[in-house]
């Protein structure tokens, strides 16, 4: 199993009282296009995240707010129910979900990116170095 925090990589929050074209207008999932990742926070409300770069027009650039964690492998489902409410099992939440939700004591969006199992926590700054300590903990038992 391994856990990592990802480079930066620009995140933009959108809203809009529609749905914009290609942006996911279903619930807790995300769609990729490329290397872009669109996820459906609310229902006026996405974050996209991208290559340094490609920013969109008219946005507001949150880069700064969130730090990208992946946890991947074999145990990554059992090491995040310790600390999280949600089923992160198939078909409750496949590849392609997403939900905004507690990992432990902080508020994170969760992301299952693929079956094998990856998933990517985004988590505010602030929590960020929690996190890190908390999930580093977590999965002593996995090492």
């Amino acid at each position: 199993m391994t856990v990592e925090r990802l480079p930066a990589m620009p995140k933009l929050n959108v809203r809009s009282r529609t749905v914009p074209d290609g942006y996911p207008s279903t619930p807790n999932t995300f769609i990729v296009d490329g290397d872009r990742r669109v996820l459906w926070l609310g229902p006026d409300e996405w974050l996209v995240l991208h290559p340094a770069g490609a920013e969109p027009g008219s946005t507001v650039d949150v880069s700064d707010t969130r730090v990208v964690f992946s946890v991947a492998g074999p145990h990554a489902r059992s090491l995040l129910a310790h600390g999280c409410a949600l089923d992160l099992h198939q078909p409750a939440f496949p590849a392609g979900s997403c939900a905004q939700t507690m990992l432990a004591r902080a508020a994170v969006i969760l992301m299952a990116v693929s079956d094998e199992p990856v998933y990517w926590l985004l988590v505010r700054s602030s929590f960020a170095r929690y996190v890190a300590e908390w999930l580093d903990d977590a999965a002593l038992e996995y090492r």
